[in-house]
């Protein structure tokens, strides 16, 4: 029972990540959500290996291998995301990244 509680949790996460991923233009909140789907995806593997050793076998090392890498992993590039956007007001002039709708332009002179 709590192997599927924390599987549906796990998937939670992980849609709630994407969810704000897609949705929110602001660079910090697609950093944190990129950290919950990270989350998410470190408790899917938790839950798988601790599912083999509820079934009578030993624990197994490799996802619990995997989860720590990961979190290590996941650790330094959120450093270096953090980084790159606190230099970004210097370098662009602007606190946050340009949206993706499409601007209207004046037509292209010259251009035929």
């Amino acid at each position: 029972m709590t192997a599927a509680l924390y599987g549906l949790c796990s998937a939670a996460l992980v849609g709630l990540g994407l969810y704000g991923f897609i949705v929110h233009p602001e660079p910090l909140r697609k950093i944190l959500a990129f950290n919950l789907i990270g989350g998410g995806a470190f408790l899917l593997l938790g839950v798988v290996a601790r599912r083999g050793a509820a079934m009578g076998f030993g624990g197994d090392p490799v996802p619990q291998a995997l989860i720590i890498t990961g979190l290590v992993v996941a650790f330094a590039s959120t450093a270096v995301a953090v980084a790159l956007l606190l230099c970004l007001p210097r370098e662009s002039g602007r606190a946050s990244l340009p949206s993706d709708a499409p601007a209207e332009s004046a037509p292209d002179e010259g251009r035929h």
